[in-house]
C-alpha cells in the first residue's frame, strides 16, 4: 500500500512533518500539483490522478488537501485505501482563501473509505466546533492533538512523532478494512 502526502497551500517547506517523513521513508511520496500558491480544482485532482496511478493509496493531507482528498476519494473509492486527515480548514472561516473557493463546493459526502480526522485545538484555520462538524458530517473519528496551531512548521513539531504513531495505526486499521464501497 503506498502513502501519498498533499500538503494544503504553499505547499510544505522542509520543516514541515510532511516533508521530514518523505525524507525519513522514500516509499512516501508527494503529490505535485502545478502551482501550490495558487490552488486549482482541476489541477491538484489531476496531480492526484498521477500521483495515484499503481495501487490504491493512503492519502495523508493537511489543510486544504483534506478538501481534495474527501472529495477525491468519493470519486475514486477504488483507488484509496484510507485518508488521514490533519487540520482541515473550515472554508466559511475568515482566514480561508478565497482563491481556494471551489475546494469548499461538494464537502457533504462522507468518504467511502477508512478515514480519520486529526486537529489541533487552537487551529486558526479551524475552531473545535467545526472541525468537530466536519468529522459528523464526514462520518469519521476526530482525534485531538491538543493545542498544535495548525499542525504545520509555525507548530514546532518537528516530524511530528505523534503523528507518526497516529498513521502507523490508522494504517494497519486499514489493511485489514474492507474493500471500498464501490470498489
Amino acid at each position: 500500500m503506498s502513502i501519498i502526502t498533499m500538503p494544503g497551500i504553499g505547499g510544505s517547506d522542509d520543516a514541515h512533518w510532511q516533508s521530514q517523513w518523505e525524507r525519513e521513508t522514500p516509499a512516501i511520496r508527494r503529490f505535485a500539483p502545478a502551482s501550490w500558491d495558487e490552488p486549482d480544482l482541476d489541477d491538484w485532482s489531476a496531480a492526484l490522478d498521477r500521483a495515484v496511478a499503481d495501487e490504491p493509496a493512503i492519502l495523508v493531507a493537511h489543510s486544504l488537501s483534506c478538501l481534495l482528498a474527501v472529495r477525491w476519494a468519493a470519486a475514486n473509492p477504488a483507488r484509496v485505501a484510507g485518508l488521514f486527515l490533519v487540520a482541515a480548514p473550515d472554508p466559511d472561516g475568515p482566514r480561508f482563501p478565497r482563491v481556494a473557493a471551489a475546494f469548499a463546493e461538494d464537502l457533504d459526502a462522507r468518504p467511502p473509505v477508512p478515514a480519520v480526522l486529526v486537529t489541533s485545538d487552537d487551529d486558526p484555520y479551524c475552531s473545535e466546533a467545526r472541525a468537530a462538524e466536519f468529522a459528523a458530517m464526514w462520518g469519521v473519528p476526530r482525534i485531538s492533538v491538543g493545542r498544535q496551531g495548525h499542525v504545520n512548521s509555525a507548530s514546532g513539531l518537528g516530524a511530528w512523532p505523534e503523528g507518526r504513531r497516529l498513521l502507523t495505526a490508522f494504517s494497519a486499521g486499514t489493511a485489514n478494512a474492507s474493500p471500498p464501497r464501490g470498489s
